[in-house]
């Protein structure tokens, strides 16, 4: 053998010998289940930070109705400094929004973290974050829709416990106001979760159905089903394998919300999922809009052969009926029964 070939197989050999290694580290990574970094649970008289990491919120009207959100669960608000920003249709540059979120974890004096509204915008954020100073202090972050980027990418890099639940601009049924309260302000597991009462039981205002049935027990993960699928094949994708599998949208076709599940199947998210609950699916399809199918059937030709237990109709997404669920926490799933159980604590 020549010097010149005995080298680049003793190189080759050793690069071979550094990926195994490498590809063991992530494969044990992956399999560990770290304990959650909870936050520390809110309590009257704290200071909430506002934050607009979406859509621009400039009416003073909107903005004097978040800080009156936080008022009425008896909290201190402070403003990011480029709330009231514009940027076209974003609220400022995705560093001034990154900015306000590294301000208000760094804030000492601030005990959580509200965002305003969702709109589009969070996914742009993701790769301008330190993660570190997120990790190094942990706190209560909370919001839904385009935030689920957010919180996809701050629990799966932080570990820290986000929540899926209003934003700031939400108007809450005093239902919803007690799963916030429950989840933000307790230290005691939220428990079980189903959804409120209705009005009329004749004609429910929440479908709420077994797809298949089964039980699993695993941490919640998703949100906004058109934020999951974008973010795919990035460094930030959705992390599905053992998890409780959440899914919610807002005025999408059928054949988008067809799409989308599409694509989170051929990723292999689903199937490796260890239960899915689908939430509100608000709007869909829009108004107006016909389909050769329903929101009902797709979730069923779709969902419905995955060999894990599927859950349809929680109220949880684009609604007034609003559950606030912590997102990195255990929870067990019944579909038979109809039952989402937290129990895990997501606070300290």
């Amino acid at each position: 053998m020549s010097a010149t070939i005995r080298r680049t197989f003793i190189g080759q050999t050793l690069a071979g010998a550094a990926l195994l290694t490498a590809s063991g580290e992530q494969a044990s990574a992956q399999q560990a289940v770290p304990s959650p970094l909870l936050p520390v649970a809110l309590k009257p008289g704290d200071t909430v930070g506002l934050v607009t990491p979406s859509s621009y919120v400039s009416d003073p009207d909107e903005l004097a109705f978040a800080k009156r959100f936080c008022e009425f669960f008896q909290l201190k608000w402070k403003l990011g400094k480029n709330v009231g920003q514009r940027f076209g249709y974003l609220a400022g540059t995705a560093q001034q929004r990154v900015d306000d979120m590294h301000a208000m974890f760094s804030d000492r004096s601030v005990q959580g973290i509200f965002c305003i509204r969702g709109g589009y915008g969070s996914a742009q954020m993701l790769d301008k974050l330190d993660y570190s100073l997120i990790r190094n202090n942990p706190k209560v972050f909370l919001g839904y829709s385009d935030i689920t980027a957010l919180h996809t990418a701050i629990v799966q890099r932080t570990g820290l416990v986000t929540f899926h639940g209003p934003v700031s601009l939400s108007h809450l049924t005093e239902w919803s106001q007690q799963h916030l309260r429950a989840a933000l302000f307790s230290t005691a597991p939220i428990g079980p979760v189903t959804n409120p009462a209705e009005a009329n039981p004749l004609r429910a205002s929440h479908t709420f159905r077994t797809v298949r049935g089964g039980r699993a027990t695993g941490p919640l993960t998703g949100g906004n089903l058109t934020l999951l699928s974008t973010t795919l094949g990035t460094a930030y994708g959705l992390e599905t394998a053992g998890k409780i599998l959440l899914l919610e949208d807002i005025g999408e076709d059928i054949y988008s919300i067809d799409r989308m599940l599409t694509q989170l199947r051929l990723a292999g998210k689903l199937q490796a999922a260890a239960g899915i609950v689908v939430g509100e699916c608000k709007d869909c399809p829009p108004p107006g809009h016909d389909s050769a199918f329903s929101l009902g059937e797709v979730v069923d030709y779709l969902l419905g052969n995955l060999n894990i237990p599927v859950l349809y109709g929680l109220s949880f997404g684009h609604t007034i009926d609003q559950v606030t669920l912590p997102l990195g926490v255990v929870a067990t799933l019944d579909a038979d029964k109809q039952t989402l159980t937290v129990s895990q604590p997501a606070t300290r």
